[in-house]
């Protein structure tokens, strides 16, 4: 018999010198270079860093799914046997078999046309030879694995019938579907609001407990490090600058690199109480202490301006309802209901809640892109409850919209200068020498250099694409700005310039600015009142410290237990103290 203790004591995956290049106009470009750490059985090992910094084309390199114009240096074994060199047809065995990729985008990575039941099914026919029928039998019990509410309805369904975090517990079933010995799960929450994330967070955590398999976690986010991760690698331009074990990194980081990520991760600023002698947690003590606002000084914490009046404000909702669908005898689904805002000049409304809450519909509404069928609703001074198209034309020129993909919201056939001077060449305010001129204004206001209006939106990164998106905006001057979810598809640190460009712009031209994010870190940094949607309601407003230092809203308090905070130690007692709160609703909810 094989020794078992030996087995054990061979690393799961083991990179010894590992190099990955690119081709490029003859030349070989260095995406990572000699990358060497190891994993065990039952340990989730994170490589943290920001984009380009090659952590997705190493993992690639594990998979051999790397583009053909690359090439692969050192050393990679998995349980002992090197994979570099494998034919195709035994790689194809090795992924899903013994290794398997959890993406980011669930709907990428998902075939459309295929129900989710077909995909897990076909993976288990290909790999185990099983027969159709015990193979819907495993992936049934696989999707209940992954703790979908209703398996049979998911195994029937196509990804775009599930949400978002439905669609990436089917991929993590899928992926799990052969008992891989290696999980490579490359940022698998960033595109999820902050509850969904929990929830797979604690599936992954699960799962290893389970199964025991090694977990290769790839991320930018520092919070889902701290909530998941044993032990650390961090990679900047390629290379391994700091290593260690998930304390020592977070409490004692050496590298200034290390240093500037954990800098830069927005966080509420409060800690969590710990369990009592019995191990329960008190929910009203631990939100009591959890919630304390902790110190700050008069200008972080200033004052949220007075509720304003329809006759001052930017934006004014009444009760208003928006609806979808109605066709025939098909009824409409009310998207929004019964909703009522105001923000004035200057003011930052931050309007947060998870996908599907109404907030990007309520931002389209106040810039005219979608009707309403109740209420009434005033946009800088103009009553667009009923308006026509012609009515829309002048008022689009008083509102700007920051959307969140910037490079879907951009032109690709129009360079950066082309792009921010479309909306001022199409009201007629600049043309020719002028307009060149406001755009050097516009690129110098986001700090981007001159020259770049001669580009295109590919040859940018996504924070430099966002601030074009800022610029575009702001061509106009508007008085009103709705910034939808502008930072929730950047890296931390790259995060972190946007939302201070953004706070010194607002600070600047004084714009009313509603921003909508599902992040209540990001919000607490931008804004002056909060209101919270859920289900197309709003279920608490006020200002920023009310609500997120003293909600009343049990749906508030699971937002705000759900964010992860760069600290692994608070961040244990805030899942514990998440998990009691969704006891107590459930609670609550049987004894009605």
């Amino acid at each position: 018999m094989p020794d078992q203790t030996a087995q054990s004591a061979v690393p799961v995956l083991e990179m010894i010198n590992v190099g990955v290049e690119f081709g490029v106009e003859r030349d070989w470009v260095p995406a990572a270079k000699n990358l060497t750490y190891s994993i065990r059985r039952g340990q989730i090992l994170a490589v943290v860093g920001e984009s380009g910094s090659g952590k997705s084309a190493s993992s690639m390199a594990i998979l051999d799914l790397l583009p053909r114009n690359s090439r692969v240096t050192g050393s990679i074994k998995l349980d002992g046997q090197e994979l570099r060199g494998l034919t195709a047809g035994r790689m194809r065995q090795v992924r899903g078999e013994k290794v398997a990729a959890i993406f980011q985008e669930p709907m990428t990575a998902l075939n459309p046309v295929f129900t989710i039941g077909f995909q897990i099914v076909e993976t288990l026919r290909v790999h185990t030879g099983m027969r159709p029928i015990d193979a819907r039998a495993r992936a049934l019990e696989l999707l209940s694995m992954v703790e979908l509410p209703d398996p049979e309805k998911a195994y029937n369904s196509y990804p775009h019938q599930l949400s978002g975090g439905q669609r990436q517990r089917a991929m993590i079933a899928q992926a799990l579907s052969c008992d891989p010995m290696l999980l490579i799960a490359d940022e698998p929450t960033t595109a999820l609001d902050v509850t969904v994330q929990a929830e797979i967070l604690e599936l992954l955590r699960d799962l290893r407990n389970k199964l025991n398999s090694a977990v290769l976690l790839i991320t930018h986010d520092m919070g889902v490090v701290a909530d998941l991760a044993d032990d650390i690698v961090v990679m900047k331009d390629g290379e391994i600058v700091e290593a260690g074990e998930v304390h020592q990194i977070f409490l004692n980081p050496q590298h200034e690199y290390t240093k500037a990520l954990l800098a830069a991760v927005p966080r509420l600023g409060f800690g969590f109480g710990a369990a009592d002698a019995t191990g329960a947690i008190d929910v009203t003590a631990a939100l009591a202490e959890a919630l304390e606002l902790g110190p700050a000084t008069a200008t972080e914490r200033a004052t949220a301006p007075e509720p304003v009046g329809a006759g001052d404000a930017v934006l004014q909702m009444d009760d208003i309802a928006v609806e979808f669908g109605k066709r025939g005898k098909i009824k409409a689904f009310r998207a929004v209901d019964g909703v009522s805002l105001s923000i004035r000049s200057g003011e930052v409304l931050g309007l947060v809640g998870e996908s599907g809450s109404g907030k990007t519909t309520i931002g389209r509404a106040a810039v005219g892109l979608q009707p309403i069928v109740e209420g009434s609703l005033i946009v800088t001074g103009r009553d667009i409850t009923k308006a026509t198209r012609k009515d829309l034309q002048g008022l689009r020129r008083r509102v700007g919209i920051v959307f969140q993909d910037p490079s879907s919201s951009l032109n690709p056939r129009l360079s950066i200068g082309d792009s921010i001077g479309e909306p001022l060449k199409l009201a007629g305010e600049s043309k020719g020498k002028a307009l060149g001129l406001r755009i050097e204004e516009l690129l110098d206001s986001v700090r981007l250099p001159r020259s770049y209006r001669n580009r295109y939106p590919h040859e940018l990164s996504g924070g430099q694409k966002q601030r074009v998106g800022i610029a575009r905006a702001l061509s106009l001057s508007p008085l009103l700005l709705v910034a939808d979810e502008p930072t929730s598809a950047l890296d931390v640190s790259v995060q972190a310039t946007v939302l201070e460009l953004l706070k010194e712009l607002q600070a600047e031209m004084k714009f009313a600015c509603l921003f909508i994010s599902h992040d209540l870190a990001v919000v607490d940094i931008m804004a002056d009142r909060i209101a919270v949607m859920h289900y197309g309601r709003i279920v608490e407003t006020g200002t920023r410290d009310e609500v997120l230092r003293a909600p009343k809203d049990p749906y508030t308090q699971r937002l705000i237990a759900a964010i992860p905070v760069p600290d692994p130690d608070t961040q244990r007692d805030r899942r514990e103290l998440r998990l009691a709160l969704l006891a107590a609703a459930e609670g609550g909810a049987d004894r009605e």
